[in-house]
C-alpha cells in the first residue's frame, strides 16, 4: 500500500490541510459509513472504475461518481466504498477555508457530492490526465498545487470576512459549547444576521449547525481517547446540555446510538464499517 501526505506551501497552507495520495488499500470490508466532520474535499480518482454512494440503511446504490468529484460539508452520514483497490488523490481543505476555490457559495454544496467538472469545468479533467501520466507523487502534488493556485487567484489574500470566519471556526472547534458560542456572537463585528449569512456562504452551514457537528466530533474524539467510557462525562466534556441531547445528536449525525457505535467502530476516526 502507498499512502503519502503532502502539506502545501504558502499561501495554500492557509486553506488546505493536506494533499493525500493512496493506492493498494485492502480493507476486509467493502463499505464505510462516513460521519459528518465539518470538512470539504476534492477527490480525483485515478482509476476508470466508478465509485458509488449507497443508501445508509438499505445500502442500495444512489449515486455513481467517476474521475473527479467534490464533497461539501455534511449534516448527515454518507455510505461510501471503503477504498479497496482505489487509487486517489484527495484535497482536504481546512475547515471553512474551501470557498476561495469555488465559483459559488459553499452552501450550494451542503450535503452534496457533485462531479468536479460541473464545478471547475474541463480544467479538472485536464489535471486528472496530467496526474495519470505523472512520474512521481511529488509531481502530482506540484500539479495539484498549480491548479489550486490558478483557481483561487487573488481570493487567497486575507480579508476581514475570511479572518472573521476563521476566528469563529477556531473558537467553535476549541470549545464547542453554547456558552462559548453566545460569547462568540458578541465578539464578531457584524450583526448576527449578517454573520450567519457570511458563515453559510463560506462554510456551507449556519454557525449553530456547525457547532453541533463540532460537539459531535469532540464526542467521537473523547470516545477514541478514553479507555473507560462514561456517557454523562463525555456528554458534558463535549459541550452537550445533557445526556439526552448528546444521544439524540449522536444518532442524528451517525445513524447509531453511542453504544452501537462503540461495537462497530474501528480505529479509523469517522469511518464505520457497515458491509
Amino acid at each position: 500500500m502507498i499512502f503519502q501526505v503532502y502539506k502545501p506551501s504558502f499561501p495554500l497552507n492557509g486553506f488546505i490541510d493536506n494533499l493525500v495520495y493512496f493506492e493498494g488499500f485492502t480493507p476486509a470490508h467493502s463499505l464505510d459509513r462516513f460521519l459528518p466532520d465539518g470538512n470539504t474535499e476534492l477527490i480525483i480518482d485515478l482509476t476508470e472504475i466508478p465509485q458509488h454512494i449507497h443508501d445508509n440503511y438499505t445500502l442500495k446504490v444512489v449515486q455513481a461518481c467517476s474521475k473527479a468529484w467534490v464533497s461539501g460539508v455534511r449534516t448527515r452520514p454518507i455510505t461510501i466504498p471503503s477504498g479497496k483497490d482505489s487509487r486517489m488523490l484527495v484535497v482536504a481543505f481546512k475547515k471553512g477555508c474551501a470557498a476561495p476555490f469555488y465559483p459559488f457559495p459553499m452552501i450550494e454544496l451542503t450535503n452534496s457530492v457533485v462531479m468536479a467538472d460541473l464545478v471547475f469545468g474541463k480544467s479538472i479533467l485536464d489535471l486528472r490526465e496530467k496526474l495519470l501520466f505523472s512520474k512521481s507523487t511529488s509531481e502530482m502534488f506540484y500539479l495539484v498545487e498549480l491548479f489550486l493556485l490558478g483557481r483561487a487567484g487573488d481570493k487567497l489574500h486575507e480579508s476581514t470576512t475570511s479572518n472573521c470566519i476563521k476566528y469563529a471556526i477556531s473558537n467553535i472547534i476549541s470549545k464547542p459549547t453554547l456558552s462559548n458560542f453566545h460569547n462568540l456572537s458578541d465578539q464578531i463585528a457584524y450583526s448576527q444576521k449578517h454573520f450567519i449569512e457570511l458563515f453559510k456562504g463560506q462554510v456551507g452551514l449556519s454557525p449553530k449547525q456547525y457547532l453541533k457537528i463540532m460537539r459531535f466530533q469532540k464526542a467521537i474524539y473523547e470516545i477514541e481517547t478514553n479507555r473507560s467510557i462514561h456517557w454523562s462525562g463525555i456528554a458534558a466534556e463535549s459541550g452537550f446540555y445533557d445526556q439526552a441531547h448528546f444521544i439524540n445528536d449522536f444518532k442524528d449525525f451517525s445513524g447509531f446510538t453511542p453504544n452501537e457505535y462503540i461495537k462497530k467502530k474501528t480505529g479509523a476516526l469517522n469511518y464505520v464499517p457497515v458491509d
